[in-house]
């Protein structure tokens, strides 16, 4: 088990994993990813997840890669009228892994296809999967026809404002 709690799936040296052309995946529950669970309506349902390994020539030569591909339903929670929202998450990611301390090519900072990742030893896969994941997430997310919550059942408020209002105009307010 990792630290979030998640079982691990490790990827010892992703470096050798990219440069061997190996690959790794699975289906992993939504309850299992907690920092996942915590932003969703519902943590039902199961996600699949893969990270294949490539090379690929670059300003240096040839440079690892790793394409991190999930897919699945959530259940995200509306901004709007605070209930369930169905969101098919789909994500196509490549990430280039750098050592730790190593610079980064300013072309390759500009390049929104790939995000450089430091790595420093060993990868948590599922930990990788579930941060990709949350970058994907809409950042509010609501329906397209939807009201605030209502009182259900409630007699209408009035404003507190409302007999300040009523008082200014009165001759007795003097």
């Amino acid at each position: 088990m990792s630290q979030q709690g998640i079982p691990s799936r490790l990827i010892p040296d992703p470096f050798r994993f990219a440069a061997e052309a190996r690959s790794i995946g699975g289906e992993v529950a939504v309850a299992d990813l907690l920092r996942l669970s915590d932003v969703l309506a519902s943590s039902e349902g199961q996600l699949v997840w893969q990270i294949e390994g490539l090379m690929v020539q670059g300003v240096a030569g040839m440079e690892p890669r790793l394409r991190l591909t999930a897919s699945g339903q959530l259940v995200l929670g509306c901004q709007r009228c605070l209930g369930g929202l169905p969101w098919v998450l789909k994500v196509d990611t490549l990430l280039h892994p750098v050592r730790v301390g190593q610079p980064i090519a300013e072309e390759e900072l500009e390049d929104d296809e790939v995000d450089a990742i430091e790595v420093d030893g060993e990868l948590d896969a599922l930990a990788l999967v579930e941060d990709e994941i949350l970058l994907a997430l809409p950042i509010a997310p609501r329906h397209e026809n939807c009201e605030s919550p209502q009182v259900v059942g409630g007699s209408t408020k009035e404003s507190p404002f409302a007999a300040l209002a009523s008082l200014r105009g009165s001759p007795s307010a003097k």
